[in-house]
């Protein structure tokens, strides 16, 4: 006989996504119980449409006694529960889902997060009516599942819910977490169970309150180790730990908790990402790929951690150790599996780029990756460009024949090298957006243009100084007589990177000359800028010079080591990154003259790094 199931809701003014959760379910259900607990729009005409069964009920900042009084009005020999901001998925038979018998039943709900991204996590929303089941705790509600756990069968759903209440601007404009928090409090104070002190702790997280939220999860820890709720405490508690720096404690306790659940792969993905925000970068990778192993898999997933995103973490490592072969290997993994994600896509494009790739490649190529068969999709790759000032923009403009403003297209030329048809935009123009005030300074001084500079710096928000500082290094004035304030050394910076984009390289040589000016930091940052798109022998050069007048700069003596490493000067990078060792002791010094070590297959002392390491750095995973 078919076993029948009730849809139970608790609804308040929930006019805008009240009609999507009934449509999705209104078919596959027996009965339609909804509890309103005070609406004053069209929330309950709504329902109307769609059962008799209503009851209003006074709120009491209660939300079991609410979920309870719903349950209690079922006639059904299942319950299902959804929240307004939910529905059901599309291809499923409900009565299928519970022919297993349970009592009740694990359900994925996929949890719909702005950027494209979602998190999947498990909750009992179909369980037995009749049972003794209800629902405990004013906020964070949860059934009693557990004080009957001997003499309950649990199931697990294959349908999926889908929600949407913790957008960005949902969660902005319901003020959730402020609104949670007092409820919470009275909560845990009169009842400190596991899920309640977790509840607790979350709440806090969210209010950004994360030394109050690390006390109560501590609390909840070692109390939730049986329980299904265990890995998002842990994930919780270490991404507070994390928001306050605290990255070795977190890593201790992660280091147990993959152990005892290694098929998170949200607690590997936290783990690999606090690895190298110390700057452990071998055991960063190997987590990572271990990411990519697990695959998106958990009780709580967040979309993408064993997948895409952690390609894409992947070749953001390589790319900032200047691996670009890997780095692309990465992407490119990254692209196909979900090619309109715009971090994807953007890295994409800059990735390509530093490798050198011919713009017609880049072109063909990315038109097999992403496909454009409508407007939304040529809108956000246009986007990408522009915010990229990609050198392709115009030729997809051209290419679909996209009419855009003026800023658009000016910038478009001007990063295609229509250096001409730029400025005549440029000039044709009474009101320029503030964003592009350093893309008309960069064609002024590639152009040496006067009139466009003058035209649009106050755009720039300089003062009348380094006004007059700006025109003489547009008209190439010596460079001695320029002394630059620590805002222009900012803006030329971003200018030369533009120029070695650009190919610009004799007025990339002029800016140079203006930028060694100014002080060590801006002079690093110079050298870094020319290894990340390949130029290494002038890196090297002007970072000798460097060297000679601050021989104890740990940034220069490690950019040294690391461009000789990567062209096989294996001499010189021996000679820096033992002048490294001396004057720090940091984990990833070791890392660097393991990796030299291993290159020159020098045995004896990769041995004593080894050695070295294990005694000194206990968080490290990777040599044990």
């Amino acid at each position: 006989m078919m076993k029948t199931v009730a849809l139970c809701m608790i609804v308040k003014n929930e006019q805008e996504y009240l009609r999507r959760c009934l449509d999705s379910v209104k078919d596959k259900v027996h009965q339609i119980i909804i509890v309103d607990t005070g609406s004053t729009d069209d929330t309950v005409s709504i329902a109307k449409e769609y059962t008799s069964d209503i009851v209003q009920i006074e709120w009491t900042n209660d939300f079991s006694a609410a979920r309870n009084e719903s349950i209690k009005h079922a006639k059904t020999d299942y319950i299902l529960v959804l929240d307004a901001d939910e529905y059901l998925g599309e291809n499923f038979n409900l009565s299928e889902e519970i022919e297993s018998g349970a009592d009740y039943y694990f359900t994925k709900i996929y949890n719909v997060m702005s950027s494209d991204r979602g998190i999947t996590h498990l909750a009992i929303r179909i369980f037995a009516n009749n049972k003794g089941l209800h629902y405990r705790n004013r906020l964070h509600e949860h059934l009693n599942t557990m004080e009957h756990e001997d003499k309950l069968k649990a199931g697990y759903a294959k349908l999926t819910i889908f929600h949407t209440g913790y957008t960005d601007e949902m969660m902005e404009s319901r003020e959730k977490a402020n609104r949670n928090l007092p409820l919470m409090l009275k909560e845990v104070e009169e009842n400190p169970t596991v899920y309640n002190l977790f509840n607790m702790g979350r709440t806090y997280m969210w209010v950004g309150e994360h030394e109050k939220a690390i006390k109560y999860l501590q609390k909840a820890y070692p109390l939730s180790k049986e329980l299904t709720i265990a890995p998002e405490l842990i994930s919780t508690l270490c991404r507070s730990l994390g928001e306050l720096k605290r990255y070795q404690e977190a890593l201790i306790i992660l280091k147990e908790a993959t152990a005892i659940y290694p098929g998170e792969v949200d607690l590997i993905h936290l783990q690999a990402l606090f690895y190298m925000e110390i700057n452990y970068y071998k055991d960063a990778i190997e987590k990572m790929n271990k990411c990519l192993e697990v695959g998106d898999r958990g009780i709580t997933v967040t979309e993408g951690n064993g997948s895409y995103i952690a390609h894409f973490r992947l070749a953001e490592w390589y790319e900032s150790r200047n691996d670009l072969v890997k780095s692309y290997e990465h992407i490119l993994k990254a692209f196909k599996l979900k090619n309109d994600f715009v971090p994807v896509m953007g890295k994409y494009f800059k990735i390509i780029e530093k490798a050198g790739v011919p713009s017609e490649e880049v072109f063909s190529s990315t038109k097999q990756l992403y496909p454009i068969s409508n407007g939304g999709q040529l809108e956000k790759l246009l986007e990408v460009m522009y915010q990229l000032r990609h050198p392709l923009l115009e030729k997809y403009l051209t290419e679909y024949n996209v009419t855009v403003q003026n800023n658009v297209m000016a910038t478009a030329r001007q990063y295609a090298r229509d250096y001409d048809g730029a400025q005549a935009l440029w000039l044709e123009m009474a009101d320029v957006d503030e964003q592009n005030g350093e893309d008309i300074l960069l064609l002024s001084i590639i152009l040496k243009d006067e009139t466009l500079f003058r035209k649009f710096k106050p755009l720039l928000n300089l003062s009348q100084k380094e006004i007059k500082k700006l025109y003489k290094i547009i008209m190439n004035e010596p460079s001695q007589d320029v002394k630059l304030t620590p805002h222009l050394e900012n803006i030329l910076e971003r200018a030369l990177i533009q120029l070695i984009r650009l190919q610009e390289f004799e007025t990339f040589e002029m800016i140079l000359d203006y930028l060694w000016q100014g002080g060590v930091n801006v002079k690093v940052k110079v050298c870094e800028h020319l290894v990340t798109y390949g130029f290494n022998e002038i890196a090297i050069d002007l970072l000798v010079k460097l060297f000679e007048i601050y021989p104890r700069n740990v940034r220069i003596i490690e950019l040294l080591g690391d461009i000789c490493l990567s062209s096989k000067y294996y001499q010189d990078a021996q000679l820096f990154y033992t002048k490294l060792l001396e004057l720090c002791d940091d984990y990833d010094a070791y890392e660097r003259a393991y990796e030299l070590y291993e290159r020159v297959d020098d045995q004896i002392s990769k041995s004593s790094i080894l050695e070295q390491i294990k005694l000194k750095f206990p968080l490290c995973a990777w040599v044990k």
